[in-house]
């Protein structure tokens, strides 16, 4: 095994990452709501971002990511659906500043 061998998992193309992470992982783990998955690529470190309908995978996310051949990090920014004031008023309305 060569020096290069060992270094060629660093020097996968960031587009090739991201299309692995969409097929592999966005897919599996969110099925029918996976477009709403922005998946970023930069120098091998992956950022899933955008808007799911359950919330209970997102956690779950990076783990499978950091494990594709060639990343070097990822991070997790999804987040839920909007929340609903009057659905939900016992819930702290994120839109709402605090009283300064």
């Amino acid at each position: 095994m060569s020096r290069s061998d060992l270094l060629r998992v660093f020097l996968r193309d960031d587009a090739d990452i991201a299309e692995e992470v969409q097929r592999e992982i966005v897919l599996r783990l969110f099925g029918t709501h996976a477009e709403a998955v922005r998946i970023e690529v930069h120098d091998g470190v992956v950022t899933l971002g955008g808007r799911v309908h359950g919330t209970a995978l997102v956690p779950l996310a990076t783990l499978p990511a950091r494990a594709v051949e060639g990343v070097v990090d990822a991070q997790c920014v999804l987040t839920g659906p909007p929340r609903h004031p009057d659905l939900d008023p016992d819930l702290p309305d994120p839109q709402r500043a605090a009283p300064a």
